[in-house]
């Protein structure tokens, strides 16, 4: 058994300490929001924060996070992700919105530890969110209306 921090909720899961987290989250506790994109760490679309911090849940085992804060998509709250969620939907940066719960939540950290980042670090803390739509001009404007509060 391990004890997984899930959103606030304490979860005992009969897994195997080896199993991705991002499969726990999804096949486990049926929060579909984050998403598989590669199982590589490569694309970002199943970034959680764990501890804070911006982790990729494709490569991260669940044995590895027991005992530790997880937050995924569905369970992102307080100033800062509201107003990057508010960002996102002002600016109508979502096309397919495959990518987005990664965007979002790279997006949160970010704002997190720098509030008032320049666009070179925007760009950079996104870097590795990969969007194949192309709405990265869309996604950065909306990391920088709601860095400045305009939302």
């Amino acid at each position: 058994m391990i004890s997984l921090n899930v959103n606030g909720k304490s979860h005992q899961l009969d897994i195997n300490p080896d199993m991705p987290l991002l499969w726990a989250l999804r096949d486990k506790l049926n929060l579909t929001g984050t998403k598989y994109g590669c199982g590589h760490a490569m694309c970002g679309a199943c970034v959680v924060h764990v501890d804070g911090e911006a982790v990729r849940s494709c490569s991260i085992m669940a044995g590895e996070v027991a005992g530790k804060k997880i937050t995924t998509v569905e369970g992102v709250s307080g100033k800062v992700a509201d107003a990057v969620t508010k960002a996102w939907q002002q600016l109508d940066v979502v096309q397919c919105g495959y990518c987005q719960s990664g965007q979002i939540m790279q997006a949160a950290s970010l704002l997190a530890k720098t509030p008032k980042p320049s666009r070179a670090q925007i760009i950079q803390a996104l870097n590795g969110n990969l969007c194949r739509c192309g709405t990265y001009g869309r996604i950065v404007r909306a990391v920088e209306r709601a860095a400045r509060g305009e939302v």
